[in-house]
C-alpha cells in the first residue's frame, strides 16, 4: 500500500511541476528505487529525459564520479544496455537484504516491448558531512538479465 501510496503521489507531482525530488534522509531504500523507477517509467514527463534527470538526483556521489556529470549519464542510459528501463510498461521491487548502510533489491521489469529483465539494484546510505549524510542513494545497477524465459 505505501508503495502504490508513493507512486501516485510521485506521478501527480511529476505532471503538476517540474520540479524534482531530492534525496533527504527520511527516505528509505525503497522510497529512492520507486522514485528512479517510476521516474524512468515516464521517462519525458514533464520534459524529455526528465526521468534520467530525476534518477541521477539519486546517484550516490561515488556513483556519480564515474557515471557523470549528467550529459554522460543521459548517454548511458540510452544505450542498449540501459535503454529497456525508459518508459518501461511495468517493475516489482523485490527486497533481498539491507544492514546499517548498504540495501539490495532485485528488480524485475516488463519493458515498452513485453521483455523481463531483471536488474540489482543497491543503494547505500552516504556516511559524509556533506548535503547527502545519512541519505539513501544508488551506488550501483547491474546490466540487465533476461528472465523472460525463466522457470
Amino acid at each position: 500500500m505505501r508503495y502504490i501510496l508513493i507512486i501516485l503521489i510521485l506521478l501527480i507531482s511529476k505532471i503538476v511541476s517540474a520540479e524534482l525530488f531530492k534525496p533527504n534522509p527520511g527516505l528509505l531504500p525503497e522510497d529512492v528505487i520507486s522514485i528512479q523507477l517510476v521516474a524512468l517509467q515516464n521517462n519525458n514527463i514533464p520534459y524529455k529525459d526528465a526521468g534520467i534527470e530525476q534518477t541521477w538526483e539519486f546517484a550516490h556521489p561515488i556513483n556519480r564520479k564515474f557515471t557523470g556529470p549528467l550529459p554522460k549519464f543521459i548517454s548511458m542510459m540510452n544505450t542498449s544496455a540501459y535503454s529497456m528501463m525508459l518508459n518501461h510498461f511495468n517493475h516489482n521491487i523485490i527486497f533481498i537484504q539491507q544492514n546499517e548502510i548498504q540495501s539490495l533489491f532485485f528488480i524485475e521489469m516488463i519493458d515498452n516491448n513485453g521483455n523481463k529483465v531483471g536488474f540489482q539494484w543497491i543503494v547505500e546510505k552516504v556516511q559524509s558531512e556533506d548535503k547527502y549524510n545519512n541519505c539513501w542513494m544508488t551506488t550501483g545497477v547491474s546490466l540487465p538479465m533476461d528472465i523472460s524465459n525463466s522457470a
